[in-house]
Formats: C-alpha cells, sequence, structure tokens
C-alpha cells in the first residue's frame, strides 16, 4: 500500500547538483519499451545519465518514485495561455491585458502541474505581447511553467476568423489578432511580432467553418504568394510559421508555402497531404477543443453539429494517417480548462493511432515542431532535465498521462508523490 502526497518542491530542490531518480520503468521513447528498473542521474538542468541503473555519485539526492514509470516531459503544440474557459469573444473584450496576463501565469502552472514541461503558445488572443513577459519570467525561474514558444498576436485579415465580427460596428471592438490584407503588410506585422519577442509566427489561413448535407466548406484568407512572402521573411531571421488551416483550399496554399505546421487539419486534400509527408508538415489535429465544445455547446442543435463536425474530423484523420501525414500533439487548450488537456492522447488513440505513436508525436515531433530537437523529449544524456512520473505503462493504457504524481523541469522538482511501501521509505 503507498500513500501519494502532492507536494511543491521547487524551491527545496533548485539547488541540488546532482539527483539521481529511481522508478520501477523508464520509457524509452526511441526504442518504444519500457526498461525496468529505470533511473536518471541529473545534474544542474540536464541529464546525465539514463537508463536501467545510473552512477549514484556520492551526494547525490535519491528520489525514490516507487512503482511510477520515468517518461520525459510532455510537450502541448497547441495552447493559449490567455484564454481560459467562457465566451471567447467576451472575455478579451472585458478583461485587461494585465488581468489576461496574470490569468496567464496561472494557466502555465497548472499545465506544467499537469505533466506539460514544454509548449506552443498558439496566439496570445487580443492580448499583444504579453505572453513574451509570461515566457521571459518562467525561463528567468520568476514563475513556474512550461518552456515556451511564443507567437504574440496572431495575424488575420479584415474581417477574417478572429475579427470582431458579430459587435455593433459602431463600438469599434478590436480584432483578436493582428490585420495584415497584402503582402507588404504582412511582412510589416512579421517584423513587428519579432521586434516584440516572438518565436514563430502564427497566422488564421481559414473560417469560418461550416458543413452542410457532410460536406465540409471553409474559406481561406491568404493566398500561396501571401503565405511564401510570410515564410520567406520568417526564415530570413532563421523562424518559421504555423497556420491555423482547417481545410481546402486554405490547407493546401499552407503546405505549398511550406508553413512549419498546419494546426487543426479537419480535411485535407491528396496533394495536400502529399505535400505534408515529402516536405514533413505535421498536422496538429486538436481534438479536446472540439469535444469540449460539443459538450458545452449553447443547444442541443449546436452540440450535433460540432459532434458530425468533430465525426467527419476523425474518419478524415485516419485517412491523413494512411497517407502518412505527420502528426504532433496540440489541445488548443485555454477555452477548455488548463492542466486537463491529456485527454488529447486518449482521442489520437481513440481515432486511430497506436499509444506508442501518439507519444511519438508528442515527444520527438513535438521536440522538433518546437525547435528544440535533440534538447527535449526523450530521456537521454545532454537533455534538458524535463522528467515526470506516471502510473502504469502508457505505451498500453495512454490515459495514464492523465494523472502525473511527479514533475521536474530543467532539474528543479516542482511536483512530487511520497511513496511508503513495505521495506522501502
Amino acid at each position: 500500500m503507498k500513500r501519494l502526497a502532492i507536494l511543491i518542491l521547487a524551491a527545496s530542490t533548485a539547488g541540488q547538483a546532482q539527483i539521481v531518480l529511481h522508478a520501477e520503468h523508464l520509457l524509452d521513447i526511441e526504442a518504444g519499451r519500457l526498461v525496468s528498473p529505470g533511473e536518471v542521474l541529473v545534474q544542474g538542468e540536464r541529464i546525465a545519465e539514463a537508463g536501467n541503473k545510473v552512477s549514484h555519485p556520492p551526494g547525490a539526492k535519491v528520489i525514490d518514485l516507487g512503482n511510477l514509470t520515468l517518461m520525459p516531459g510532455l510537450i502541448d503544440a497547441h495552447v493559449h495561455l490567455f484564454l481560459h474557459p467562457g465566451a471567447e469573444d467576451l472575455q478579451t473584450v472585458e478583461e485587461s491585458v494585465p488581468q489576461r496576463t496574470i490569468l496567464a501565469t496561472l494557466a502555465a502552472r497548472d499545465d506544467l502541474m499537469a505533466g506539460f514541461t514544454a509548449e506552443r503558445d498558439m496566439g496570445t488572443e487580443g492580448a499583444g505581447a504579453a505572453d513574451t513577459a509570461v515566457r521571459n519570467a518562467i525561463d528567468k525561474g520568476l514563475i513556474p511553467g512550461p518552456r515556451l514558444r511564443i507567437s504574440g498576436n496572431a495575424i488575420d485579415i479584415l474581417g477574417g476568423h478572429e475579427d470582431a465580427n458579430h459587435f455593433n460596428p459602431d463600438q469599434h471592438v478590436l480584432s483578436n489578432a493582428t490585420y495584415a490584407n497584402s503582402i507588404d503588410q504582412i511582412v510589416t506585422v512579421i517584423r513587428q511580432q519579432f521586434k516584440l519577442g516572438a518565436d514563430f509566427i502564427k497566422m488564421y489561413e481559414t473560417g469560418p467553418d461550416t458543413l452542410r448535407d457532410g460536406k465540409f466548406s471553409t474559406p481561406y484568407q491568404y493566398s500561396e504568394a501571401e503565405l511564401a512572402a510570410a515564410v520567406h521573411e520568417a526564415a530570413r531571421v532563421g523562424k518559421r510559421v504555423a497556420v491555423h488551416a482547417t481545410g481546402e483550399p486554405g490547407t493546401l496554399y499552407a503546405a505549398q508555402a511550406g508553413v512549419e505546421s498546419v494546426d487543426h487539419a479537419d480535411q485535407l486534400g491528396e496533394e495536400t497531404m502529399r505535400i505534408m509527408r515529402e516536405k514533413h508538415i505535421p498536422a496538429v489535429p486538436t481534438f479536446t477543443i472540439s469535444e469540449y465544445f460539443a459538450e458545452h455547446a449553447a443547444s442541443a442543435e449546436a452540440g450535433q453539429r460540432l459532434r458530425e463536425m468533430l465525426k467527419l474530423h476523425a474518419e478524415e484523420f485516419r485517412k491523413q494517417l494512411a497517407a502518412g501525414v505527420p502528426m504532433a500533439v496540440g489541445s488548443d487548450v485555454g477555452p477548455f480548462p488548463h492542466g486537463t488537456q491529456a485527454r488529447e492522447f486518449e482521442l489520437m488513440v481513440q481515432y486511430g493511432m497506436k499509444p506508442v505513436d501518439v507519444l511519438r508525436a508528442d515527444l520527438l515531433e513535438g521536440a522538433r515542431l518546437l525547435d528544440w530537437q535533440g534538447q527535449i523529449g526523450a530521456l537521454k544524456p545532454g537533455y534538458f532535465a524535463d522528467v515526470i512520473g506516471v502510473e502504469g505503462d502508457p505505451l498500453r493504457d495512454i490515459s495514464a498521462l492523465k494523472t502525473v504524481p511527479f514533475v521536474m523541469k530543467n532539474g528543479t522538482v516542482y511536483k512530487t508523490s511520497a511513496v511508503t511501501s513495505a521495506g522501502r521509505p
């Protein structure tokens, strides 16, 4: 019998030069198997050794995690730290940027405590470059949160997907994104976003979406030439462009332009899937947000429409897997509660992926997508010490990721469990 006590230990362990983590299992994500028992030697912010048994230097602190499985920290490639459950349009109008920034720090903490040690924030939804401050505060150790790649305010057209289209125009309600209506304006806005601290650019390429008689439709917002100009301008300074794109022809234009990811990807044409496979452009399905909206719809009719949209997306997802489209894991958390987005893993398995493939999509593809390949996503010497512990075997039951008793990021323990069992303190 064991007793679990959740503790926040960032302050007490931050000064430890060497830590040995011991657990019943360790996930070797590249091999797709568990190593038993599992140990990780942490020196400072990096992993020094990992495997069945590691060195135990004199004076090293040993943390015995009992029957847990050690694995790399989770990655969410599509989050919104500046959103919370409720009417999105109203919160962006009624809540000040300082208020939303405070809430974003709490969201970052909740995601970290759920085991997500790295995230890509896909737009502040009208809060400008406030995510620069949140990222920098996390990097300096001032507040707890995942390591972040941020986009600042996303880019949209006048009257586009994130514009304030449903408000009285005489009130001049601001868009939740930054306008760019031509190549010259796109280049100018991208340069401004990078000046303000963005790591990458997020653009809205499609919307609004409709489903009529089983036929999915969504208008595109930027032409291939406009997206290509954005990709070229970002590449000039070694950065990339991600797009919100749900269907054709916008998804095709995005793939042809060479974006870094196609987020949502409800429906992809054959040529789009071929290009994404050949250029290694991952889709980020974001099923959890669709499920949440369907379950919390304003009416039964709206809920039914959303469930039909989700069913179509699941069917298209299976086609994308069969076509070899790369996948990354992103939940679109924000409109649903932060810290609960491990549901995305369950849905990706439910809709056709094997658990090991979902884990690789999250950890290996996610590390590459966030431009931390070779730094996070695996328990290997030289990698950042982003380590979590889960109960059970996630290769057999992906739902194990929904409860994370142990979280370490950058060599600092943020959450752990005091384990008591027979013969072991």
